[in-house]
C-alpha cells in the first residue's frame, strides 16, 4: 500500500484568506481580553479575596473534637442588670458512632419513653450525623431530674446514651421586653448548612428573633477543645493542640429596665405597642408590645400547649412596635410640614372649617361633623380639624405630601437591629397604577394628608416623626445597642426646616395638650408636655388609637408614642393615659412643676381623641 502524501497541485497561495488582514488582529483581540480576563480574576481571588479564602480552607482542614461549648454572652440594660444570661441544665445527647445495631431500637423506644420524644423524631435527629465523625447529637435540653434519673437507671453509656451539663438561655423577667430580645433556638438543617463554615455544629443555639439574632455574630462565642489537621478523607494528619472556648460578649442595649416595666404595665395587657426614645440620639429607652410570650419555652423541648398558644390568632410573637399601621391624626405634623415649607402657605394662614366638604365628588367630613370656625395651623392641630388640612391637601399636592412623608423616614425601615421590623408604605401614583390600575386622585391625597388612605406606619417611625419637632428638625435613628453618640451610623440627619415653622409646630403640639385632644397628660405629675392624638378607622373592626408626646417642651429628653390595636374609644381617652403612666415613670415627681403651670387655658374639646 502506498503511503498517503497530500495533493497540493493546483494550491495557489493567493487563494488564501484565513489569517489575513482584519482576521488575524481580532482573534489576537480576543485571546489577549481573554488572558486579561483571566488574570484580573485570579489576582481578584488571590489579593482582594486570598485571606477569606485560606480562612476557609484552614476552617476545612482544621477539626475540633472533645469540644467545649461557648457560654453565650450577656444581655444587660443600659444600668447593667441583666435582661437575659445562662443557667446550667442537663441535656441528653447521643453519639451515633456507639450506637450498637442488636440494642438501638430497645434503647431508642426507652429514649422515647422517658422523654416524650416520637421514635421517628429520634432516628431523624441521629440520621443526620455519619458514625465516623465525633459529634455528639442533642436529644433534648432542659431535662428534669426525674427524666435524668430515669436515664441513669437504665445505663446512660448504653448505645453513646449520655447526659451531660450544658448553659441554656435564661430570661429572668419572663415576659418582659420579649419582642426587644428574642429567644434562642437550636439550628435547622437549612440553618446549618448556611452557617457551618463560620464553625457552627448540629446542635448549636442561635438567636431566632429580636437582639438575640441581631446580634448572634457578638454573642456566641467560638468553640473550644483539641484541634485535629485531618485531611480530605477525614484521616487525623497532626495534633494540633488544645483550643481555648471563647465565650460570647455581653452587650449593653438602651433599654431601661424600669421603664420597660412601665411602658408593659400602661399597655395593661391590651393588644398595642408603647415606645420610648429619647429624641436627641435616638436611644430606645422601652418597646412594649402586646400579646407578648416567654423566650424561656424555647430553651427547652416546647410543649405543645405552649406551641398553639404561640401560634394562636392573637400572634403574641409579633413585635406590633415594628409592624405597620394606619397612622391617623399625627401624620398633621407632616401635613403641616410640608405645607408651610411648599411655600404655598405661612404661618400666618388662616382657614375657615367646615362641618365637610365635597372634594372629587365625594364628601369628605370633619370629626366633629360641624367644623371649628377659623383656624390656623396650630389651631388646627389643638382641634385635630380635618376640613382644615383637607384644604391644604388640595393647595400643596399629592407629590409634596409624598416628598415630606418620606423626608420624615416614612416607607423605609428606621434601621434599628431588629430583624423583624418593617418599613411600612408610602404609596404614590406608581404604587397605585401597579396595585389597582388607577390612577392617582385628589381624594387620595384628601386622605393621606390625615393619615387615613393607603399610608402605613409603624409605632417605632412615628417616635422618631415626633422626635423631629422635640429636638429642632433632626431626623435620628432609632437604635438598641448603647454606644458612643458620635458614632458616625447615628449622626442626626436635619430636614432643613424653617426655624419660624418649626415653632409653629411646637406650639401646635403644645396646646394639644394645654386644651386640646391631649389634655390627659396636662397634669402635675409631669413637665410641660407636647403631643398630638391620633384615631385611625380600621373597618370592619373599632378603631386604632394613638397618643405621641414629648416632654419637657423646653429640652425634650424623652418621646413616648402608644398605639391600640382595634381598642376603640379614641386616642386621647385611650391611648394619652398610656403615654402619661411612661411619663410619670421617667420623670421624678420631686421635679414636677407646679399644678399652676398646668392649667387648661381653653376647654376640652370632647373628641374621644382624633
Amino acid at each position: 500500500m502506498q503511503p498517503f502524501r497530500p495533493n497540493f497541485s493546483g494550491f495557489n497561495g493567493d487563494s488564501l484568506t484565513v489569517g489575513k488582514g482584519w482576521q488575524s488582529q481580532v482573534l489576537i483581540g480576543v485571546i489577549t481580553l481573554g488572558l486579561l480576563a483571566v488574570g484580573l480574576r485570579l489576582t481578584y481571588l488571590q489579593v482582594l479575596e486570598g485571606a477569606i479564602y485560606r480562612q476557609r480552607a484552614e476552617k476545612n482542614r482544621v477539626r475540633i473534637v472533645a469540644a467545649k461549648r461557648p457560654t453565650r454572652g450577656n444581655i444587660l440594660d443600659r444600668n447593667g442588670k441583666v435582661l437575659a444570661s445562662n443557667r446550667l441544665s442537663y441535656s441528653v445527647f447521643v453519639w451515633p458512632a456507639a450506637i450498637k445495631k442488636p440494642t438501638w431500637p430497645e434503647s431508642r423506644k426507652r429514649l422515647s419513653e422517658v422523654l416524650g420524644m416520637e421514635e421517628q423524631e429520634i432516628q431523624e435527629k441521629v440520621s443526620k450525623v455519619k458514625i465516623t465523625t465525633p459529634e455528639l447529637v442533642r436529644l433534648a435540653r432542659d431535662i428534669s431530674s426525674d427524666k435524668i434519673i430515669a436515664l441513669k437507671e437504665f445505663s446512660t453509656d448504653k448505645d453513646g446514651i449520655e447526659v451531660d451539663i450544658e448553659n441554656i438561655r435564661n430570661y429572668p423577667h419572663g415576659e418582659l421586653a420579649s419582642h426587644v430580645l428574642g429567644h434562642t433556638g437550636e439550628l435547622t438543617d437549612k440553618e446549618l448548612a448556611a452557617r457551618r463554615a463560620d464553625g457552627y455544629r448540629l446542635t448549636d443555639v442561635i438567636g431566632k428573633m429580636g437582639v438575640e439574632s441581631a446580634f448572634e455574630n457578638l454573642l456566641r462565642g467560638e468553640w473550644g477543645g483539641r484541634q485535629l489537621e485531618v485531611d480530605g478523607a477525614n484521616r487525623v494528619q497532626r495534633d494540633l493542640g488544645q483550643k481555648i472556648t471563647k465565650p460570647g460578649q455581653d452587650i449593653r442595649l438602651t433599654i431601661d429596665l424600669n421603664l420597660q416595666k412601665a411602658a408593659e404595665n400602661a399597655l395593661a395587657k391590651r393588644t398595642g405597642s408603647i415606645v420610648a426614645m429619647n429624641p436627641k440620639n435616638g436611644e430606645i429607652l422601652a418597646m412594649a408590645s402586646y400579646p407578648n410570650f416567654d423566650p424561656n419555652v424555647f430553651s427547652g423541648r416546647i410543649k405543645p400547649e405552649d406551641w398553639k398558644k404561640l401560634q394562636g390568632i392573637d400572634h403574641p410573637l409579633v413585635n406590633r412596635s415594628v409592624q405597620a399601621f394606619p397612622p391617623a391624626s399625627g401624620f398633621k405634623v407632616i401635613t403641616t410640614t410640608a405645607a408651610l415649607e411648599s411655600g404655598k402657605f405661612n404661618v400666618n394662614t388662616k382657614l375657615q372649617t367646615y362641618a365637610s366638604l365635597r372634594i372629587g365628588g365625594t364628601t369628605f367630613a370633619d370629626w366633629n361633623h360641624a367644623g371649628f370656625g377659623v383656624l390656623g395651623f396650630d389651631g388646627a392641630l389643638k382641634m385635630s380639624s380635618d376640613t382644615f388640612f383637607y384644604q391644604i391637601a388640595q393647595g400643596i399636592g399629592g407629590p409634596t405630601l409624598i416628598d415630606w412623608s418620606r423626608k420624615y423616614g416614612f416607607g423605609t425601615k428606621t434601621g434599628i437591629e431588629l430583624p423583624e421590623e418593617r418599613k411600612g408604605l408610602v404609596a404614590d401614583e406608581e404604587w397605585k397604577r401597579k396595585n389597582y390600575k388607577l390612577d392617582w386622585s385628589i381624594g387620595d391625597t384628601v386622605n393621606m394628608s390625615i393619615g387615613q388612605g393607603f399610608l402605613q406606619v409603624t409605632p417605632l417611625q412615628m417616635t422618631r416623626m415626633f422626635a423631629v419637632p422635640a429636638n429642632g428638625g433632626y431626623l435620628v435613628k432609632p437604635h438598641l445597642l448603647l454606644q458612643p453618640n458620635d458614632s458616625p451610623e447615628l449622626k442626626p440627619q436635619s430636614l432643613n426646616i424653617k426655624p419660624e415653622n418649626l415653632k409653629l409646630i411646637r406650639s401646635g403640639l403644645r396646646q394639644v395638650v394645654d386644651g386640646g385632644t391631649g389634655a390627659a397628660l396636662n397634669v402635675p405629675t409631669i413637665p410641660l408636655t407636647a403631643g398630638k392624638s391620633g384615631t385611625a378607622e380600621a373597618p370592619p373592626k373599632p378603631v386604632h388609637v394613638w397618643f405621641g408626646a414629648y416632654a419637657p417642651i423646653s429640652e425634650p429628653e424623652i418621646v413616648v408614642v402608644a398605639f391600640g390595636e382595634h381598642l376603640g374609644g379614641g386616642g386621647g381617652k385611650v391611648a394619652a393615659p398610656m403615654v402619661l403612666k411612661v411619663m410619670e415613670a421617667y420623670f421624678p415627681q420631686k421635679a414636677s412643676p407646679s399644678p399652676e403651670s398646668h392649667k387648661t387655658k381653653s376647654p376640652t374639646p370632647n373628641n374621644g381623641g382624633q
